[in-house]
């Protein structure tokens, strides 16, 4: 992997059909970065899912928004974060409801508001920010499975 820290920024329209070009940018950057193929359906999965919660809840119904990605990759692995302006969440509540999905099946679970659980399951790091919009900064290590063996 390249050592000198690298950064990619794609600002797209908040609408579902653009968000393959922010899933095609990050593959491009996290394949040549040397991530495996399951690390890479990973960071598909992660990224697919912020993305997808900015397109239906950033934004009121009909209303114009953008969602701006920026992809750092480092020798440490890379960092996504993605960022809208429009409406904003309580975190803290969300955080709560996705803990106790882990004492339910499956079959108790509703659809949907599964993205932020799915996000911590298949990143290294998590975090989001609800100041002004909604920002979630999703990390993942290069090589972490390689380095546990």
């Amino acid at each position: 992997m390249n050592t000198t820290p690298s950064s990619v920024a794609v600002t797209i329209p908040a609408e579902a059909q653009y968000i393959d070009i922010v899933r095609l940018a990050l593959y491009g950057i996290a394949e040549k970065a040397g991530f495996s193929f399951e690390q890479l359906e990973d960071l598909k999965v992660a990224v697919t899912e912020a993305c997808t919660n900015a397109v239906l809840h950033a934004y009121g119904s009909g209303q114009p928004g953008v969602i701006d990605v920026r992809i750092d990759l480092d020798n440490q692995g890379i960092r996504i974060c993605i960022k809208d302006d429009g409406n904003s969440f309580n975190y803290d509540h969300t955080v709560q409801q996705f803990v106790s999905h882990h004492l339910k099946s499956l079959n108790d679970v509703k659809a949907g508001g599964l993205g932020l659980f799915l996000m911590h399951a298949l990143m290294d790091n998590v975090e989001v920010r609800t100041d002004r919009g909604t920002e979630v900064i999703l990390t993942k290590r290069i090589g972490r499975k390689e380095e546990m063996a």
